[in-house]
C-alpha cells in the first residue's frame, strides 16, 4: 500500500515523461493515480480502525484483570483481619493469578498501543502525500491542457495561409475576376444595343415629321 505512493511520486515527480512516451493521456491517467490513492487511503483508514478497536479491547481486559487482582488484594487483607488465614490464602492465590493475567494484557496492549500510534503516523503521512500530488496533479492537468491547446492552436495557425488555402483563395479571385469581366461586357454590349435602337428610333421620327411635311403642303396646294 504503502509502496504503491512511492511508485506515485515517482511518476508525478518525473512529470509524466514515461506517459506521454507510451501515448497514454496524462489527465486520464494523473485521475486514476487519484482514485488508487483514495482507495488505498480508505484501505489504510479500515486497518488503523481495527487496531484501534484491538488496543481498546486489551487494555478494557488489562484494566478488568487488574481491577480484579486489587480487589483480591483487599479482601485478603479483610480475611487476615478477620484471622481467616485460609480464606486470605484462596484470595492471594486468585490475585495472583489475575495479576499475572493483567501483566500479559498490559504487555499485549502496550504492544498494540505502539502499532497503532505508527499506523497513525502512517496514515498521516499517506493523506499528506496525497495532499501535495492533489496539488501537483491540478498543476500538470493545467499544464497539460494549455500545452493541447498551444499545439492545436499553432496547427491551426500553421494552416492559414498554408498551399491549400491559398490556392483556394487564388482561384476565387480568379472567379471573381472572370464574373467581373463578364459583367462589363455585357454593360458594353447592352450599351451598343442601345444606341443603335436610338438611331434607329431618330430615323423612324424624322421620317414621320417629313411624311407629316409633305402632306402639309400638298393639302396646302405647295
Amino acid at each position: 500500500m504503502f509502496k504503491f505512493f512511492k511508485r506515485v511520486k515517482t511518476v508525478v515527480g518525473s512529470e509524466l515523461n514515461a506517459m506521454l512516451d507510451k501515448a497514454e493521456d496524462p489527465v486520464k491517467m494523473l485521475d486514476q493515480f487519484m482514485r488508487d490513492m483514495e482507495n488505498d487511503i480508505r484501505e489504510a483508514e479500515s486497518a488503523v480502525a481495527t487496531q484501534i478497536a484491538n488496543e481498546k479491547m486489551l487494555k478494557r481486559k488489562y484494566d478488568d484483570a487488574q481491577a480484579l487482582a486489587d480487589k483480591r488484594m483487599q479482601q485478603a487483607e479483610k480475611a487476615i483481619e478477620a484471622n481467616n488465614e485460609d480464606l486470605a490464602r484462596r484470595a492471594l492465590e486468585d490475585k495472583n493469578n489475575h495479576q499475572e493475567q493483567a501483566a500479559q494484557l498490559k504487555e499485549s496492549w502496550e504492544r498494540a498501543q505502539k502499532d497503532s500510534d505508527q499506523l497513525r503516523q502512517k496514515l498521516d503521512e499517506m493523506k499528506k502525500e496525497y495532499q501535495e500530488m492533489k496539488l501537483k496533479k491540478d498543476s500538470l492537468k493545467a499544464r497539460a491542457e494549455s500545452a493541447k491547446t498551444r499545439t492545436k492552436m499553432n496547427r491551426t495557425m500553421s494552416n492559414i495561409g498554408g498551399d491549400e488555402s491559398r490556392q483556394g483563395f487564388e482561384r476565387m479571385e480568379e472567379k471573381v475576376m472572370k464574373y467581373e469581366a463578364e459583367a462589363e461586357t455585357s454593360e458594353d454590349m447592352s450599351s451598343a444595343s442601345r444606341s443603335l435602337d436610338d438611331e434607329f428610333e431618330e430615323l423612324d421620327k424624322k421620317d414621320s415629321v417629313d411624311d407629316e411635311l409633305a402632306e402639309l403642303k400638298k393639302k396646302m396646294n405647295k
